[in-house]
């Protein structure tokens, strides 16, 4: 016995010292990618010697002699921090992905070669101004730059993840950075999606309850639509999902997922400190990193400090010493579905508009790591590429012998939408940066705008000319050979919405509908909020003036009006009623909660039970009204839609025939529905949550997922590069913090303020701004996620310009000297 004890003892020692060597391996190779933010270096490419000064949170402030200098610093800086992400973003816009991750990404490599938005942006770089070429070599020199000392000093393959996915990586490109700002038009645009869902939808229901499901933001109506199946005949009434499932690797969002964000300024007559006042947050997926950087760049032109996106050389959103820029979704409808006829005696042609013509065809070769590789045929059409069926579930609505295809502008190979964001970036007043903006294709922002005297917001990107006597109004898929359907080239940029300081002192948006005019003018059908604005309109009107205090709570509460419009609608017969019932039974439950939400002010704060029991009340409800009458269609609402609920519960045209079940033989009330769904929504919580309805914590359920878009399913590995934090907000608050809305955690924060600025043109050098993670994308580095907590709380740190706060607690300085000439 003693001799199986000493041998278990010594097989268990030789386990634990080979762990030990094996984590103290991994750690040395992992940690030699760490950059050493105070080297001094000399690099080939630059002028003259630059400065890249790193402030107590890590953001760059670089300063160099030329601009050239400075762009080249600022690749350099991004490759130090982000060199994985840069390469990933790229990766994902070549449709290279299998490459590394095998056949799990092949059908977004399919996809994105059919788009071919990077070949796009090759086509693209000529057409930039000088400057921006300027800057986009330059930068692309200084990314190169890192590469080199990665590979000349063994800096551990630049990223761990190299380690895991070992391949080659390619010399940085100008035309690598154009692709990115399309990558993030693909990111951000939803119309697609919508027009999928309008058809299928509208094969199923009468188009007047299509109007309740989807309905469209209060204001002026417009005529009815024809039901899609008029439009192009054909489709079966239902059929089953055929896209891919959700990836993290996929830069193609569910709808309820794509852009959105809040932005506002104040004119001096609404400032107390009597220049103008702006605030920005843009919200994205959450992912570790952030997709965010902070970064300040001294140009000729002066200094400019804000968040940049890793592969992009401009500040997207940020501030000089002159004037603020922020960005928001402007929702505007810059994508059209066509259905063509593919001719039956000769696959290779199609419909036109006066008989066949031939597809634009091209093979492509995707190179799949583990598996052969596969050539797929690219196929354009005159309306723009065709897309797969297996994608965005276009197979669901083509009928039999027709193939889809889409316009889009980010479709242009002459996209000039990174030299007029290089120039906004330059601008020193209100004017400058609007006629900047006439340059900007897609994806199209609203530009939140502030000089020290003015304010301003202008839609900026390339708004489709379409025919009035387009068949659907570009909201459902057409044919695209007649000819009403196409497009007519792009209206005039003086056609977009503009408000240059208004009387009232005060512009913004929050993604809600901006404009409301006659189509083909409209902008838009499919806006992004209904709610928040209720919100921010309430707050920006409850005070005469505002300071960047005011302007913080707005960018940081979490009153949902949404909350305290619908509950007193749809517990309007429920509340303090019924028999007393004993302690553990439903209707004692249903009592609590009804008493909680009685009292509640609508705050959605992570410390409360009476978010939880809100926002599960409502989930449940949507899905008992919709269930009956969509049938499996009904998985595709995962969100709540308050214009809908309100609908119901208001019988408007009708719209509470949907709390009637159509299969059942009695006929239901809506007040019988509000009672059954809440308690769906608690026996869900007992499962999920458990305990007292008092012990409930919304932050349980709604807790931020940064998680790292490859490693974040690792197991194991997923512990050291996943961030998760307890949240408060929701779907519809001004801090929003989007949920999943799908299980088995249905309430997770997976899309929210990425990036938060606030700045004061009275005092400058007291903006601030924060991101969601930290700067760095090493999970060794401190910096991974030292900025997520602050984040978390609502906390800034400084957005100064000035030179000596950044050195005075720098974490290092990294000097780049040029190389001798050989």
């Amino acid at each position: 016995m003693s001799t199986l004890f000493r041998w278990l003892f010594r097989i268990t020692t030789g386990l634990i010292v080979l762990i030990v060597l094996v984590f103290g391996l991994a750690w040395y190779f992992f940690s030699r990618s760490l950059p050493d933010y105070g080297a001094t270096t000399q690099v080939a490419g630059i002028s003259a010697p630059v400065e890249i000064v790193r402030d107590h949170a890590n953001v760059p402030h670089i300063f160099g002699q030329t601009d050239a200098d400075v762009f080249f610093a600022l690749g350099y800086a991004h490759a130090q921090d982000r060199l994985w992400q840069m390469t990933m973003l790229r990766r994902t816009v070549q449709g290279r992905l299998s490459e590394l991750f095998g056949p799990r990404t092949r059908r977004i490599d399919e996809l994105l070669r059919r788009l071919d938005l990077y070949g796009l942006a090759v086509k693209s770089v000529a057409a930039q101004d000088d400057e921006t070429k300027m800057a986009l070599d330059a930068y692309s020199a200084g990314v190169n730059a890192w590469l080199t000392e990665v590979n000349k000093g063994s800096l551990g393959r630049g990223a761990p993840e190299m380690w895991l996915f070992n391949q080659p990586i390619a010399p940085w490109q100008p035309a690598d950075s154009v692709a990115i700002v399309k990558l993030m038009a693909l990111q951000l645009s939803s119309h697609l999606e919508n027009e999928v869902l309008r058809a299928r939808t509208s094969l199923i229901l009468p188009d007047s309850r299509v109007r309740d499901i989807l309905p469209d933001d209060p204001g002026s109506g417009i005529a009815a639509l024809p039901e899609y199946a008029s439009l192009v005949p054909g489709n079966v009434q239902y059929a089953a999902n055929t896209r891919m499932p959700f990836d993290p690797l996929s830069p193609v969002k569910p709808m309820d997922l794509a852009g959105a964000s809040n932005g506002w300024a104040a004119g001096i007559t609404r400032s107390a400190t009597g220049s103008t006042l702006l605030a920005n947050d843009p919200h994205l997926g959450l992912t570790a990193p952030s997709i965010w950087y902070l970064t300040r760049m001294e140009l000729t032109t002066g200094g400019v400090i804000g968040g940049t996106i890793p592969g992009i050389p401009v500040i997207l959103t940020g501030r000089s010493a002159d004037l603020g820029w922020g960005i928001t979704s402007s929702y505007l409808d810059d994508q059209d579905l066509h259905i063509e006829e593919v001719n039956p005696d000769d696959s290779t042609q199609y419909r036109g508009l006066s008989g066949w013509v031939p597809f634009e065809t091209r093979d492509s070769i995707i190179t799949i790591k583990g598996a052969p590789a596969e050539t797929i045929q690219l196929q354009w059409t005159e309306n723009g590429p065709v897309l797969p069926p297996d994608q965005y579930d276009l197979g669901t609505i083509t009928p039999p012998g027709h193939v889809t295809s889409l316009s889009w502008t980010a479709l242009s190979d002459a996209d000039t939408s990174l030299s007029a964001a290089i120039a906004i970036m330059r601008a020193h007043t209100i004017d400058a940066a609007i006629e900047a903006g006439r340059a900007y294709v897609a994806p199209s922002q609203n530009l939140i705008l502030a000089d020290r005297n003015r304010i301003a917001m202008q839609t900026i990107g390339a708004m489709p000319a379409r025919d009035p006597a387009h068949q659907s109004l570009g909201r459902l898929p057409t044919f695209g050979y007649l000819p009403q359907n196409r497009w007519q080239g792009m209206l005039p940029y003086s056609d977009n919405p503009s408000f240059v300081n208004p009387v009232g002192g005060i512009v913004g948006n929050t993604n809600n509908k901006t404009v409301d005019r006659p189509f083909p003018h409209h902008v838009s059908y499919f806006w992004g909020d209904t709610q928040r604005i209720n919100r921010w309109t309430r707050l920006m009107e409850s005070r005469q003036v505002h300071t960047r205090e005011s302007f913080i709570e707005a960018q940081l509460d979490t009153v949902s009006y949404t909350a305290r419009s619908l509950l007193p609608l749809i517990g309007a017969d429920l509340w303090f009623t019924g028999d007393a019932a004993p302690e553990g039974t439903p209707e004692r439950e249903r009592q609590k909660a009804l008493t909680l939400l009685a009292e509640w002010n609508g705050e959605m704060n992570e410390h409360l039970p009476e978010p939880l029991i809100y926002a599960a009340w409502l989930r449940a409800l949507q899905e008992r009204l919709i269930r009956d009458d969509l049938g499996p269609l009904a998985s595709e609402y995962v969100h709540v839609d308050p214009i809908f609920i309100e609908r119901v519960f208001r019988n408007v045209d009708g719209a509470g025939a949907w709390c009637d079940v159509v299969q059942s033989a009695p006929i239901e009330t809506c007040t019988d529905m509000a009672r059954l769904a809440l308690d769906d929504a608690l026996v869900w919580i007992k499962d999920h949550q458990g305990g007292s309805l008092e012990s409930l914590r919304w932050g349980d359920a709604h807790q931020a997922t940064h998680d790292h878009p490859v490693l974040g399913t690792t197991p194991f590995l997923s512990w050291f590069v996943n961030i998760r934090q307890s949240t408060s907000g929701g779907d519809n608050t001004l801090m929003r913090g989007r949920t999943s809305g799908v299980d088995p955690n249905p309430f997770q924060n997976v899309h929210a303020a990425g990036y938060r600025g606030v700045y004061d043109f009275a005092d400058p050098d007291s903006s601030v701004f924060i991101i969601s993670t930290g700067q760095s994308g090493h999970p060794l580095s401190r910096y991974y996620d030292d900025m997520g907590e602050l984040w978390r709380r609502g906390e800034y740190i400084p957005m100064s310009l000035d030179p000596a706060l950044a050195r005075a607690a720098a974490v290092g300085i990294t000097e780049l000297e040029p190389a001798p000439a050989n």
